[in-house]
């Protein structure tokens, strides 16, 4: 029974291989180093219960997408709408890792694979959530995989 391994390396590969993902970590989000050494964009995943069926396990995956708010220095550079930060690039970016995971999990290879997504996802931003004026999205997810246990 490797349903556990499966459903993290699976999301763990998915997310590394987006472009707007540098890092990605798993386990209690205050657990990780979450100063100017870690490498960002950062993906972090956790799974906070499983529900065991005959047939299946769901797990509930709780992910974070995020990255770290630039303040543009330059006095010259003031935008009412857009500040001078990249928190809407942060935004935008970090929401399109969500929705390539969810895409994935809904239609795509993961699907393919029988890891798949149960009901919609929201997802939530975040701004100002930790220490280092971190921003981006948060989102809870309900996996199904097969249980594939031997009863004999």
């Amino acid at each position: 029974m490797t349903q556990f391994y499966d459903i993290l390396d699976k999301i763990k590969d998915r997310l590394r291989a987006n472009p707007n993902v540098f890092t990605v970590t798993y386990g209690d989000i205050f657990q990780v180093d979450l100063d100017k050494t870690t490498m960002f964009p950062l993906a972090h995943l956790n799974i906070s219960n499983a529900q065991i069926g005959a047939n299946t396990i769901t797990f509930t995956m709780q992910i974070l997408c995020l990255d770290i708010v630039d303040y543009n220095k330059n006095e010259d550079v003031d935008d009412e709408f857009f500040k001078n930060t990249n928190l809407h690039d942060i935004l935008n970016t970090q929401l399109q890792v969500v929705n390539d995971v969810v895409s994935q999990l809904s239609r795509g290879t993961l699907f393919s694979d029988n890891v798949q997504l149960i009901g919609n996802v929201s997802a939530t931003p975040f701004m100002d959530r930790f220490e280092n004026e971190l921003a981006g999205w948060g989102a809870d997810l309900q996996i199904q995989i097969a249980n594939n246990i031997s009863i004999c």
